[in-house]
């Protein structure tokens, strides 16, 4: 990508948390990896957890879980795949890709997806997710239609890994176009490889594999200090065809 594209900012510093984050490698495998409950959602909680392979997933009626899951799914960059349909779509889409440029826009639109799926995204943890944004933890990837803005994903960048939290569409293949823009930007940066957290038919067909939570957390430990200095500028996703 040429040199003059704007880049993310280093992302600032969030302190200590007043929290004793537990050891991911203890998550219980008959309860879906979780490895405790309760705690905050505060920039330095989640950071301390993420840099660690923890992640807050939270269920109804219960204080906040938190996981390190056993096998965990990751789309390793060259591994991405792109269909001959989903490289169709992209040639003559006419759409094009931002990062950052609707941060709170993609959460909402995760959090009320058709069908009710991703309301597990609550207002407290969709406003600790902007926080994050705000610090330069967070990124989201907007696929836009014009100015209509029709998919799109979020996650949090620790050094070389990405952890995506949850994606939206609202025309056919815009979140995959979204993820397939990530792939390409994270690359281009000196990104590592992308956490999906876990396993699903979905996001196998795209590319995800399972890994051993050991051997993810080795992965996580090697680039958790990397600088990933991703471009943020409007590109035409015709790019990744």
């Amino acid at each position: 990508m040429p040199e003059h594209l704007r880049r993310a900012p280093t992302p600032q510093a969030v302190g200590r948390t007043p929290w004793r984050i537990p050891d991911p490698a203890t998550g219980d495998d008959d309860a879906g990896g979780v490895v405790g409950f309760g705690a905050d959602l505060k920039p330095s909680t989640l950071v301390d957890a993420y840099r660690r392979g923890i992640f807050p997933w939270p269920h109804p009626g219960v204080a906040t879980p938190w996981f390190s899951p056993d096998p965990r799914a990751v789309i390793p960059l060259d591994g991405l795949h792109v269909s001959r349909s989903l490289r169709q779509r992209l040639r003559h889409c006419g759409w094009s890709t931002t990062v950052d440029a609707a941060f709170e826009e993609v959460v909402a639109a995760c959090a009320h997806r058709p069908g009710g799926e991703g309301t597990w995204i609550s207002r407290d943890m969709g406003q600790s997710y902007v926080r994050l944004w705000r610090m330069g933890w967070a990124h989201s990837v907007e696929v836009w239609d014009g100015d209509e803005l029709v998919g799109g994903l979020y996650g949090v960048a620790v050094g070389g890994c990405f952890t995506g939290e949850s994606m939206f569409h609202r025309a056919s293949d815009a979140s995959k176009v979204a993820l397939v823009d990530l792939v390409a930007r994270w690359a281009e940066a000196g990104g590592v490889f992308i956490d999906v957290q876990l396993p699903t038919p979905h996001l196998t067909s795209l590319g995800a594999v399972e890994v051993p939570r050991a051997e993810f957390l080795r992965r996580l430990e090697a680039v958790r200090e990397h600088h990933v200095p991703v471009v943020v500028d409007r590109l035409p996703a015709g790019r990744l065809a």
